[in-house]
């Protein structure tokens, strides 16, 4: 099916602006804010606070909100997109809230070292360490360590599948459920969707060879199934998955081929491809039908994992 009209609308105005491939990443950082930080009155929750983590070589800055009502709350433990070198805190701050109302669970949201000047395996380090602070450390936020979920969006879908196989490998921490949004999965950038959907649809190909090349300094970093998870030889004893891709999006392709091969594992999976949009649409539900019906989808998947 074509671009639905919501979508094309949208995708007429992002085309306005520079590919972010083409910026520094100062520059590029500056502008992903722009566009994705809250515009006026932020959705009230609970309870925000700054928060400042032990890291593997210095601390992670965290953002945790909390529901209103009473705890302990499940806990999602959550990584934002960008490719890596883009994305923080206040730009994925309208996701966190908005998850943590629907899904009323306390949202950490990890401020992850970013490319090129941390390349990997850095941001996966990061990431996996403040979720095993979480599990560590639940009852300080209000949290169950026994219903932990992780998630993330584009690159940080990829982070929150590494970690996923990360807890799994090390036999800790305990995650119940991984949230992956049109997640990356594989460095080799060769799935039909990345040839077909190239150019035009708001991420390139282009873009994603850029960020792959900022992130990662060589071809073994590449191969690694901790940056390229759909590359890792065994799949089992994962957490449950929810894998929600978009029909014009160079990542389809690589995210439901993780998702088939979760499935071959023996994890349980849902894999849903949301038709007629582009990558990004599930940070604006607001503006796109198809955004509001993939976070419905993500809070009901959560809800139910933490046996709500």
């Amino acid at each position: 099916m074509p671009l639905d009209e919501q979508s094309r609308t949208l995708l007429d105005q992002l085309n306005t602006l520079p590919g972010l491939h083409t910026l520094a990443p100062a520059d590029g950082r500056r502008l992903m804010d722009e566009l994705f930080q809250t515009k006026g009155e932020p959705e009230p929750v609970g309870k925000v606070e700054n928060r400042s983590i032990p890291g593997p070589s210095a601390d992670i800055p965290v953002r945790i909100y909390t529901p209103k009502g009473a705890g302990p709350f499940p806990v999602l433990v959550y990584f934002h997109g960008g490719g890596w070198v883009l994305g923080s805190l206040d730009s994925w701050d309208a996701p966190s809230r908005m998850l943590t109302n629907a899904v009323e669970c306390v949202t950490v949201s990890v401020d992850y070292r970013l490319a090129p000047e941390h390349k990997f395996p850095k941001p996966v380090e990061d990431c996996y360490a403040a979720t095993q602070w979480v599990a560590d450390n639940a009852a300080s936020i209000d949290g169950d360590p026994a219903r932990i979920a992780i998630g993330g969006d584009s690159a940080g879908g990829n982070l929150a599948a590494a970690v996923a196989l990360m807890a799994r490998d090390h036999g800790k921490p305990r995650i119940a459920f991984q949230l992956l949004v049109y997640p990356v999965t594989d460095a080799s950038m060769d799935s039909g969707s990345i040839k077909d959907c190239a150019d035009g649809y708001f991420l390139t190909r282009e873009m994603m060879a850029w960020f792959w090349k900022q992130y990662v300094r060589d071809s073994a970093d590449r191969a690694h199934p901790y940056a390229s998870p759909l590359r890792a030889q065994n799949l089992r004893g994962l957490p449950p998955a929810l894998v929600i891709t978009a029909e014009f999006d160079p990542l389809r392709d690589e995210g439901e081929a993780y998702a088939a091969r979760l499935r071959e594992a023996g994890v349980p999976v849902v894999s849903t491809r949301y038709d007629g949009t582009i990558h990004g649409f599930f940070l604006m539900p607001s503006v796109l039908d198809q955004g509001k019906k993939a976070v419905a989808e993500a809070v009901s998947a959560l809800r139910v994992a933490f046996g709500k």
